[in-house]
């Protein structure tokens, strides 16, 4: 017996201990905020540290640029490539369609795999996908058009993997107003990328005299960032879960799986995921306005530098384009318009978001939704006064891209905040999905095909291409005020479905360190029996 009062002491302590424990990879998304009753076991010994954090969003940013840049270097060029290939508006408008079908299709994929295994490996693979196919592109001859439709749409396969699995990292590593503030940093960099990706494939065409020299800038670009993905961000299912606190269904269920004798409450299949997030009326009806969104942006992105330079030559400033490389000044200045408007909009609706939600809970939709109807009467200006003043039709193009890029940060984190993390990369990958089909995987295309229609009824050529274009655009207006109809419904539901995230996120993370105390306890109650039974044995 007496060999049985240290064992049994040994085993008290150890289930003393036990009350300071917590499952690995705990952490906050915020909607999962953890209750004082919990928080003995929420946080994680051996953080990562507040630099680290930084530095991996400061990487995926310069990735997000990339990605974007990447993505708008067509249209810095699309008067060029028009020529080089020699093909209409509708079959130019397929270039981009080709791009997002290939997005769209691969995205849940990606989000599937990004739920599941090892983010890292995903998106480096998809960053040297998309830098290849980009480079391969530049040595395409103007016999083989087809081919270079289909390298677009490799790139878009690539770009995939990162627009899905991107955000929810960032989301591992920051909570609540944090989280908020870091994905607006990175959303940023969306208007930044795709800016810059204009005036990159502008400049870089006039000083080399072909466009195909556009194309060899990013891929050089994309090998540094593989390289600063794999050095500086931390593991997103093992370290960067790990941090900050808080807790999410990901990691806690991870880190019940590696408990002998618990088993997970959360895992469940990819069916099982999209059913839920189908009743989920918050996150359908912002994906709607979020489609809404793509249609515009996808639309005025790609027709907005041609628009330009044919209203250029509506007013006799520039002579017709008869020999490589165009005059592409109107893509430099729609480039910096995208920049500034990207960045100070994005700043914008995050500070207006965040002070708005202290006293109003339905703060993110309705400021979506403001952003949508004001864009709406802008951009149909920016159109109708082509005709009489080139400045007004810039001023309006930047007013118009101010308000829609107030919404690029808000629409994430609705998303992520109704919810659960388990479906987050799911959801991202849905939304990616919908809004990419219904918007600007279509709207490049459909704008291109009805001004070829119109200018089959127009005498002169210049003239005909110019008011074909402008007729076609109108319908970016209309799908403006449609969107901002689509995230005042959301604003009806957003309350009730992120207590509903919130409550479901608890009731699973009670339950599973319920199970695991419960496991504990049970091998300790056992080896103490051992140890004060075994002497008398």
């Amino acid at each position: 017996m007496q060999n049985s009062v240290p064992e049994g002491s040994s085993g008290m302590n150890e289930f003393a201990s036990l009350q300071s424990w917590q499952p690995p990879g705990s952490q906050n998304y915020g909607a999962t905020a953890p209750t004082a009753s919990t928080a003995q076991f929420l946080q994680t010994p051996g953080n990562i540290s507040a630099k680290r954090s930084y530095l991996a969003v400061g990487v995926l940013c310069y990735i997000n640029l990339l990605n974007y840049m990447d993505w708008f270097i067509v249209p810095g060029v699309l008067v060029d490539i028009k020529k080089y290939f020699n093909i209409s508006d509708g079959s130019a408008g397929l270039l981009q369609t080709v791009f997002i079908l290939f997005f769209l299709l691969s995205a849940p994929f990606f989000g599937y795999l990004g739920d599941r295994y090892n983010r890292k490996v995903i998106l480096s693979a998809g960053i040297f996908l998309w830098s290849g196919a980009t480079l391969g592109s530049s040595f395409i001859t103007e016999s083989y058009s087809w081919i270079f439709f289909l390298s677009r749409g490799f790139v878009g396969i690539g770009t995939a993997s990162y627009s899905t699995i991107a955000p929810t990292i960032i989301a591992d590593l920051f909570e609540k107003d944090q989280r908020t503030c870091m994905l607006s940093v990175f959303y940023i960099f969306i208007p930044v990328g795709s800016g810059l990706g204009y005036v990159l494939a502008s400049s870089v065409t006039q000083a080399a005299g072909h466009w195909h020299w556009a194309f060899r800038i990013t891929p050089c670009m994309g090998v540094i960032a593989v390289a600063l993905l794999i050095l500086l961000v931390p593991g997103p299912t093992q370290d960067a879960a790990e941090g900050h606190g808080g807790q999410s269904i990901t990691s806690t269920t991870q880190g019940a799986d590696k408990k002998p004798g618990v088993q997970s409450t959360a895992s469940t299949t990819w069916c099982e995921d999209v059913k839920s997030l189908s009743k989920n009326r918050s996150f359908v009806w912002s994906s709607l306005g979020v489609t809404a969104m793509a249609f515009v942006t996808g639309a005025l992105g790609l027709w907005v530098p041609v628009f330009l330079s044919r209203a250029q030559l509506f007013h006799d400033l520039v002579p017709p384009c008869l020999q490589e490389p165009c005059n592409s000044s109107t893509s430099l200045i729609f480039g910096g318009i995208t920049i500034v408007t990207g960045i100070v909009g994005v700043i914008t609706g995050a500070g207006v978001a965040r002070r708005y939600k202290k006293i109003n809970a339905k703060a993110d939709p309705l400021i979506c939704a403001v952003g949508m109807f004001s864009s709406a009467p802008c951009l149909y200006l920016s159109i109708m006064l082509a005709t009489q003043s080139i400045l007004a039709t810039y001023i309006f193009i930047a007013l118009g891209e101010f308000f829609l890029a107030l919404n690029w940060a808000i629409v994430a984190d609705i998303l992520l905040y109704v919810v659960i993390p388990k479906r987050q990369s799911t959801a991202v990958a849905l939304q990616i999905f919908m809004s990419h089909l219904l918007g600007d995987a279509g709207s490049p295309y459909f704008i291109g095909i009805i001004s070829d229609a119109l200018q089959t009824r127009q005498n002169d050529s210049h003239l005909g291409a110019f008011r074909s274009l402008q007729y076609s655009f109108i319908l970016c207006a209309f799908i403006g005020v449609l969107g901002g109809g689509f995230f005042l419904l959301t604003a009806l539901h957003v309350e009730e479905d992120r207590e509903e995230a919130q409550q479901l996120c608890r009731g699973k993370t009670c339950i599973l360190i319920f199970m695991m105390l419960l496991t504990e306890t049970q091998k300790l109650l056992l080896k103490w029996h051992m140890a004060n039974l075994h002497p008398r044995l």
